[in-house]
């Protein structure tokens, strides 16, 4: 009969750093660990045979260098095929919010740590297609063949079969093909593993337990990670039709969300981005990276020049304990002033085999050091509390900082109150109002239609800006809380009123430098708060938690009670139209996206001498129409679009 132990016997006499190895698992022996326990080793771990140290919690190594991880075969060799030291997901059907055990290995010589730890993965798929799965693989030196049996899929070295293993290298701004029966995993690594067919669902792995198990050999510490020069050189091309090494065009596969939507690489477009994996197998908080905390609490990453965080590429979780639905990546922009983030706060922890992209706003050195911001809980750490792993989340504690950072975030809820899309607006003292023609300051996010809920630029009195309502919509949107009290940010849904419409409440989450506010409040320390109004309705305070009923496609939201809420047509949607005239680089080209209300609309382009070069008629306006113009001519053109009902949008774009 197999025994079931908490603590299996002492190989070693005494605490001292000579101990190899403090805790054993023999063979035929069990050690479980909860759900929601901790248990903590001051020296090296070791399984024998088919000991298992079976971990639904989180479980802490700390020891010194000469201490050890193993496993173990009877006789003593290595054991490497993995069952022994075992982090299980615990609910996998619901694995987005299911927890998943830890393990948090520090302070062991790398060389030391050779046991072979097995993973239970679940996950959502990733990319247009699904034709990539992107992830981190946080074991030291694992040979990418060995993913194959673990995945349930046969990789090759061959690009473009979607069956390859990609690398991102942040230097060169290219995916790297990896040589699968050599290559290696290496810290920190950004992976993208092709899933030609949907043969690697990791949403619906195969067989029993209903979860893949990758195996490992897990990394201790790490030493920091430098930030310089991703990018530094790289000259993209008009429009981003230069080519890189494997003779594709930056523009095919180069996005930067951050940067001025309307002029698109120029300046520092595509630059100063650096893409991640989780090297650890626990989870990594992010939300302090930007400055020292006040006290003598830190995690030590104090990077000065950060202006973005995005976290998962695919379907996460943004709502504590309801669930999710295909949402938009997790983002967080930083306050170039206070470096405190906005955003996606709270939840932006990387989960073990996550993946995450920074952009920094210049090429100024930086280092992140990954080992202090491993944490088992699943929320950010609050500002002043201790950085430790097992850190409780405490009461609120004030930065060292004069000004605010506010926001105010809408969520889109479905009927079984699972969020389904998000926005934010965010005001400080030093925000600028309106569209910036630098980038220099902005904590701006772009989004587009995907994301069923955006915010339009804000007029200097209120209301969207026309000139750029074509142009970009916003995830993030920020505005000055003094030349702009008072006055609407113009809210859109595109779900509203459409053929299986899934949003049908909006749940309010305030905070102010970052921390919640206490639920059911609406003042900031400023003493105003957020307000709302549908374009049916009256004002009505914005309250932290609170859950209203959706009544309306748009919606106005305020910073500062309104004084005068008869606004014209900066209160009104229908004014102007959300058909936009965008780049999609998927296509190489401009597209036309349109309104949700259109039926038909004809479309007329003309290049600079105003001569009519594409004509068409009553186009279908419930998909997006690609304006074909040819690569080699580099020009000007003025796309001029009008609906069925005669609603006309105008714009300029440089080919």
């Amino acid at each position: 009969m197999r025994k079931s132990l908490f603590a299996i016997g002492l190989l070693a006499i005494s605490y001292s750093v000579q101990a190899q190895v403090l805790c054993h698992v023999d063979t035929n022996a069990n050690m479980y660990v909860s759900e929601g326990t901790l248990v903590y080793s001051g020296g090296g771990v070791q399984t024998r045979g088919n000991g298992l140290l079976d971990v639904h919690g989180n479980v802490m190594v700390v020891g010194a260098t000469g201490d050890a991880l193993k496993t173990i075969t009877t006789t003593g060799g290595d054991k490497t095929d993995g069952g022994n030291i075992v982090l299980r997901m615990n609910t996998p059907a619901t694995y987005a919010t299911s927890t998943y055990g830890q393990l948090y290995v520090d302070g062991l010589a790398q060389g030391n740590v050779t046991g072979i730890v097995s993973k239970e993965y679940r996950n959502a798929k990733h990319g247009e297609g699904n034709f990539y799965q992107q992830m981190a693989l946080p074991f030291n030196g694992k040979v990418l063949s060995s993913l194959s049996a673990e995945l349930n899929k046969t990789f090759s070295s061959t690009r473009y079969s979607k069956n390859e293993i990609l690398y991102w290298n942040n230097a060169t701004v290219v995916s790297e093909t990896k040589p699968i029966a050599s290559a290696t995993t290496v810290p920190y690594g950004y992976y993208m593993l092709g899933s030609l067919n949907n043969n690697l669902d990791l949403s619906n792995p195969p067989g029993a337990g209903g979860v893949y198990t990758v195996n490992g050999s897990p990394f201790s510490t790490l030493p920091v990670a430098n930030l310089v020069n991703a990018g530094n050189g790289i000259n993209f091309g008009p429009n981003g039709t230069y080519k890189n090494s494997y003779n594709e065009r930056y523009n095919t596969y180069l996005y930067d969300q951050f940067e001025d939507t309307t002029t698109p690489w120029a300046g520092s477009y595509g630059k100063n981005i650096y893409e991640f994996g989780n090297p650890f197998l626990t989870n990594l908080d992010l939300s302090k990276i930007g400055y020292l905390e006040g006290g003598t609490v830190t995690d030590g990453n104090a990077i000065n020049n950060i202006w973005a965080v995005q976290y998962s590429p695919g379907t996460v979780q943004y709502v504590n304990n309801v669930g999710s639905e295909f949402t938009n990546a997790l983002t967080m922009t930083f306050d170039e002033t206070t470096h405190i983030p906005v955003g996606d706060v709270n939840n932006l922890m990387v989960k073990p085999m996550g993946v995450f992209i920074m952009k920094l706003r210049n090429n100024n050195p930086q280092t992140l050091d990954f080992n202090t911001l491993r944490r088992f809980n699943n929320t950010a750490r609050v500002d002043g509390t201790s950085y430790s792993v097992t850190a409780n989340k405490s009461a609120n504690a004030n930065k060292s900082v004069t000004a605010t950072i506010k926001q105010l975030g809408v969520i889109g809820l479905d009927a079984s109150g699972k969020e389904v899309s998000r926005v934010y607006y965010v005001v400080s003292p030093h925000a600028t109002t309106g569209h910036q023609v630098s980038t220099a300051t902005t904590i701006q996010a772009a989004t587009d239609s995907s994301n069923k809920i955006v915010t339009y630029e804000e007029g200097l009195n209120g209301g969207e800006d026309p000139n750029y309502t074509a142009q970009y919509q916003l995830y993030i949107n920020e505005a000055n809380e003094s030349n702009f009290l008072g006055k609407n940010v113009l809210m859109y849904n595109f779900d509203y009123n459409t053929p299986g419409q899934k949003i049908v409440s909006y749940k309010f989450e305030i905070r102010e430098n970052a921390e919640m506010l206490t639920a059911g409040t609406h003042q900031l320390s400023s003493g105003k708060g957020f307000y709302y109004k549908a374009s049916n309705g009256t004002v009505q305070q914005a309250k932290q938690g609170v859950v209203i009923p959706v009544s309306s496609q748009s919606y106005n939201l305020y910073y500062g009670e309104p004084s005068n809420v008869v606004l014209a047509t900066n209160d009104e949607t229908k004014s102007f139209s959300k058909t936009m005239i965008v780049y999609n680089p998927a296509v190489s080209n401009y597209i036309v996206r349109f309104d949700p209300s259109w039926k038909k609309a004809d479309i007329e382009v003309y290049d600079m001498s105003g001569k009519l070069i594409i004509s068409k008629k009553a186009v279908d306006a419930s998909r997006d129409f690609v304006i074909e113009l040819n690569d080699s001519v580099k020009s000007s053109y003025v796309v001029k679009v009008v609906s069925d009902k005669g609603v006309i949008v105008n714009t300029k774009i440089l080919k």
